[in-house]
This record gives structure tokens, C-alpha cells and sequence, in this order.
């Protein structure tokens, strides 16, 4: 963020060979070893903050069309996103990605960090979910490949969103990539996990989930769980 706020235009990629001291969503630790791809997009987007806010949805459908690039004729079981920033391969997490903003100079234009986190060489073990990482689908690439083919498919993808103009686009293509409609699914949001199943994500990018009542809810944030994605997973 300091680059951005220092007056760097971008777009400008930086990244990282280890991570010991990187934060995740809602400020979590984010470690991550040598061998994977811990790299930054710093951008000025020129478009509103609520446009920008969707920036992770758009970084999802990107990730997953990279991870699908370097694997070529390899299969990646199950590769797909989960709201709202998350990447998986059999529901194990290989991925993350994770937006920061803020204002700089005398028009307070809006800066833009676009984090992602993919796991190459390695995965970290998490008591509460499985994590997967390439080389564990006998697929062996560097950092380097891989930030090459992300950044391609950025370059796609942030021309097609069009300074959000364009999310109509992204919100289709992200929902192909994502489960399908009834998938059952948890969310907590601060108040406790609320159970339901999958009913997609609506026009502002926020999650949409149909309760046991057949109400539907929507989400602007919280931690999403998937049957076969936890420890101990509370959906068997």
C-alpha cells in the first residue's frame, strides 16, 4: 500500500519470495513459505470504492483462469472460488486473495492492493480446513510462471470489468466458476454460523443464501463454509 500511496500509478506487480508476517481478512496471519506465489497488484482503478469493493471477485475468476493456464493438459479436480475471496481445488483451499484500499494525493484518488496468496510448492496445515497446493496434483511451477499467468489474466479480466461498469460480466463469469445453486453452506458473519444452501450472489457481489424457511439472505462479509471443506466437517 505504501508504494500506492507514495504516488505509484500502477498497475505494478510486487512479489514476494517468503511471507512471515503478511494479514489476511479480518486481520489473521498470512504465512506463507518458499515455492509459492505471494504477490501484490497495485493499481489506481479510478472507479468508486463500492465498484472496487467487487475488485476480489474479479481477482477469483482470474486466479482460477491462471491455476487453469499453467496446468494445461493436468486436471485440477474441482478447481473453483468461493465467496467471497477464497480459491479451492476438491474443496481444499490453494488460494487467497485479499483487497485493501485507501485515498492518496490532492484528489484522494483511490489506491488499490490486490493480495494473492496461491500455494505452489506447499500448503500450510490449518486445524480448522484442508489446504492443497500444486505440487500436490504433480504439477511443478515456479513462482515466476505462475505470477506470469496471473498477471495475463488480470490484464483480462480488469479490461472486461471496466472500472466496474463492466461487473455484470464478472458476476457471470464467477458464478460459473463457483458451486452450484443449493449447494449447502454456512456463514458467519459475527453473530454465529447460519446454515443454509447456495442461491448465488446478487448485483453489489454480496452473497446470496436461502435459510431453512426458504427466506434469502444476503451477506457484505463473513467466513463461508462448504461441505467436505472443513475438519470434522459438520456437514456429514
Amino acid at each position: 500500500m505504501r508504494r500506492g500511496l507514495d504516488g505509484e500509478p500502477g498497475p505494478l506487480w510486487l512479489m514476494a519470495h517468503t511471507q512471515t508476517a503478511g494479514r489476511g481478512r479480518s486481520g489473521r496471519a498470512w504465512v506463507s513459505l518458499p515455492g509459492n506465489l505471494h504477490a501484490s497488484l497495485v493499481l489506481r482503478p479510478g472507479c468508486p470504492l463500492a465498484a472496487a469493493s467487487k475488485l476480489s471477485l474479479v481477482a477469483g475468476v482470474a486466479a482460477t483462469d491462471a491455476l487453469r493456464a499453467v496446468a494445461g493438459t493436468t486436471a485440477l479436480p474441482g478447481l473453483r472460488v468461493k465467496w467471497p475471496n477464497d480459491v479451492l481445488i476438491a474443496d481444499a483451499k490453494i488460494g487467497g486473495i485479499l483487497i485493501e484500499s485507501s485515498v492518496a494525493g490532492p484528489h484522494a484518488d483511490l489506491v488499490v492492493v490486490i493480495g494473492f496468496g496461491l500455494n505452489l510448492a506447499s500448503s500450510p496445515i490449518d486445524p480448522a480446513r484442508r489446504t492443497t497446493h500444486l505440487a500436490g496434483h504433480g504439477l511443478i511451477i515456479q513462482p515466476r510462471a505462475m505470477l506470469d499467468s496471473l498477471a495475463a489474466a488480470m490484464h483480462i479480466w480488469l479490461q472486461r470489468w471496466d472500472r466496474g461498469l463492466g461487473f455484470a460480466q464478472i458476476r457471470e463469469a464467477w458464478l460459473q466458476r463457483a458451486g452450484p445453486p443449493g449447494e449447502r453452506l454456512s456463514v458467519n458473519a459475527g453473530r454465529g454460523a447460519v446454515d443454509g444452501t447456495f442461491a448465488g450472489i446478487d448485483g453489489e457481489g454480496s452473497l446470496l443464501m436461502r435459510d431453512a424457511d426458504g427466506r434469502v439472505l444476503r451477506f457484505t462479509f463473513g467466513d463461508v463454509t462448504l461441505p467436505g471443506e472443513g475438519r470434522g466437517d459438520k456437514f456429514r
